[in-house]
């Protein structure tokens, strides 16, 4: 195990960088990283300062190799139960972090590496990554949420495919199937991250964490349903000072200095 902590946190204005720090091991998941992952999301959200997040891997080879299966091999049947678990709720409280997420996949993001990124709100591969849910041939399936997240992202028929197959996609397919959102170079890649975090920066906080909301919940349910969503996330907008601001600002033609009030 490496000496240096399993998580670097890194802050850049409004945005924090998370970055899987187990390089040696391919930035692989073990309860470690799971645990330091877990903390820093869950302090995160109580942060209104940080508007966005960007999460990526150390060096140039691995976002994350998905789980540390030299740790696996060692562990009980119920304590694979408990990674599973443990790591099935992370991602869930990725998804729902009240700000978005950038996963910045810089190489092999394979199994829970793919399942993280899913957990993202958007992805920005480097031209060398690799992607893919490859349990099947572990003979088991994807525990993090890869069944349900990837056919919701590139469609149910393409998902059965790579999970059925476990293929590997690289950085093209992943893009022309929206696995990602956009692909650069590798030396660009958190400078990309970072112009789509200022970008983010520039607009209401309120606006923005209630849009997420509205998204993720209305996704689930019928559009009737989603409807009414949408309108009472758009509720929680009108009252704000960010809404005055913003219409000031406009008028005044200049750049609004949003609160998050």
């Amino acid at each position: 195990m490496e000496n240096e902590s399993v998580l670097i946190q890194e802050e850049k204005g409004s945005c924090v960088i998370l970055t899987l720090n187990r390089p040696k091991s391919m930035n692989s998941l073990n309860f470690e990283m799971l645990y330091a992952l877990r903390d820093a999301v869950d302090a995160l959200q109580y942060r209104s300062e940080v508007r966005s997040v960007i999460i990526t891997g150390a060096g140039d080879k691995a976002f994350c190799s998905g789980a540390d299966l030299k740790e696996r091999a060692t562990l009980s049947q119920d304590e694979v139960k408990k990674f599973i678990l443990t790591i099935r709720n992370l991602l869930t409280s990725v998804q729902n972090l009240n700000k978005p997420v950038i996963s910045a996949v810089n190489g092999i993001a394979l199994g829970g590496g793919t399942e993280l990124a899913l957990a993202s709100d958007i992805r920005v591969a480097s031209s060398t990554a690799v992607m893919g849910l490859t349990e099947t041939r572990l003979a088991i399936i994807p525990g993090g949420g890869g069944t349900q997240r990837l056919p919701r992202i590139i469609g149910v028929a393409k998902a059965k495919e790579l999970i059925f197959t476990g293929r590997r996609v690289d950085a093209s397919e992943a893009l022309s199937i929206g696995l990602v959102n956009k692909v650069c170079e590798p030396d660009k890649l958190i400078d990309e991250c970072m112009a789509m975090a200022d970008m983010i920066a520039e607009t209401g906080p309120i606006a923005v964490e209630m849009a997420k909301y509205a998204i993720n919940q209305g996704i689930e349910t019928d559009l009737a349903t989603g409807l009414a969503i949408e309108s009472n996330a758009y509720r929680v907008t009108i009252p704000t000072e960010d809404r005055i601001e913003g219409l000031t600002a406009f008028r005044e033609k200049r750049k609004p200095v949003y609160k998050g009030k």
